[in-house]
């Protein structure tokens, strides 16, 4: 069963029930259900046209659910609206389901929340890392905002700025595992920079386009992850880059900075270097300090600190480093490589398998454990008189 395939059309079918009068919780739900049918008859029965199919059994689904609750009895004309099986139109409205899943009648984070659930397919837990909260208060939230909108007509766009954030925390997550989920949402972003002139639409597509440029470099060849000191610069997708700087030079050029404008400031500044030694780190500590006074996000402030380290010493970003709640994500890994530079390899050990227990996903928990050993083995070298 091709996973990623049946990712791919869930927020098209979802669109398709919503458009024909669906509340989105019960659309959710009879879409849900479509996907748990298509894993059990798809491999010995594996239809022609696979949108068509799934929009055939949800539909159904949704309509055996209205039937059976009383309260909805009114949604019975419904019925007489079914779908012919067949091949469905090819219409692509997953942008704006994005934003009618901003609805205004929730919270931003609460919107955000839901779309990335159920929408962008990220599981509750991928969520919960990305809002730096518990899974289960993410849980709660997510259902909430399910209760919130149950039985509300989707029909007032949400605001753009939730569409922009939902689509930046999809693309982070499918740059760290599914390149797949990366390029669905760099194509969104571009659909919507089309249809919305705003600097922070454009500063988040450079920013994509910055980070996705340098995908075929991320990992070797077994899988394991290539830190950005040490990418081969040659695997750099040139072209990508230079749309992206591209895009992003007309977007600063306006004078009104947001966040994504400044985090693709600093991608462009990585990408301008011909080699890792010739970063220019000051500048880039400058586009941070900027990026902080604009979102006051202990993850910047943590990034912050290997710039600081960077430009002014490992001692220096150590001392920045001090300043974060020492519970933040990756902190302790950011720490290892700083005591890894300033030369105090055992406390970098230490803290390099502290950071791998807590890896969120396996690549970087590997990553990190070699770190680890690797330092390891050259303390325990034995030493040459």
């Amino acid at each position: 069963m091709d996973e990623v395939l049946l990712r791919s059309l869930t927020p098209g079918v979802l669109a398709v029930l919503v458009r024909r009068g669906a509340d989105f919780a019960a659309a959710e739900d009879a879409v849900q259900d479509a996907l748990v049918e298509a894993v059990r008859v798809w491999p010995a029965d594996p239809p022609r046209d696979a949108k068509g199919w799934l929009v055939t059994v949800a539909w159904r689904r949704f309509l055996d659910a209205t039937r059976a609750d009383a309260s909805r009895r009114r949604r019975e004309d419904l019925v007489d609206q079914e779908p012919a099986p067949g091949p469905a139109p090819v219409v692509d409205d997953t942008l704006q389901l994005y934003f009618l899943c901003a609805h205004p009648s929730l919270t931003p984070s609460s919107a955000v929340a839901l779309t990335l659930r159920a929408v962008g397919g990220l599981t509750t837990r991928q969520i919960a890392q990305a809002y730096l909260v518990p899974e289960a208060t993410m849980a709660q939230r997510i259902s909430r905002a399910k209760r919130t909108v149950s039985g509300v007509r989707f029909e007032q766009p949400g605001d753009a700025a939730t569409v922009l954030r939902v689509l930046y925390l999809v693309f982070n997550e499918g740059y760290s595992g599914d390149v797949d989920l990366a390029a669905e949402a760099i194509r969104l972003t571009r659909q919507l920079a089309a249809r919305l002139d705003h600097p922070e639409v454009a500063g988040l597509l450079a920013l994509m386009l910055l980070h996705h440029a340098r995908r075929a470099a991320r990992t070797a060849p077994d899988g394991s992850l290539v830190p950005l000191a040490e990418q081969d610069r040659g695997r750099w997708d040139t072209r990508m880059i230079a749309e992206g700087v591209a895009v992003l030079q007309t977007a600063l050029v306006r004078d009104r900075l947001g966040e994504f404008q400044a985090q693709a400031a600093i991608a462009a500044l990585h990408a301008d270097a011909p080699a890792a030694e010739e970063t220019d780190w000051p500048q880039i500590v400058e586009w941070y300090d900027e990026l902080a006074r604009l979102t006051d996000s202990p993850v910047v402030r943590l990034n912050r600190a290997v710039a600081v380290g960077e430009a002014d010493g490992p001692r220096a970003g150590l001392a920045a480093l001090a300043a974060l709640d020492g519970s933040l994500p990756r902190r302790a890994a950011v720490a290892a490589y700083l005591h890894e530079r300033d030369g105090d390899l055992g406390t970098a050990a230490r803290l390099y398998a502290e950071a791998a227990r807590q890896a969120p996903n396996l690549a970087e928990r590997d990553h990190l454990t070699r770190r680890a050993a690797r330092i390891n083995a050259r303390l325990n070298a034995p030493r040459s008189d």
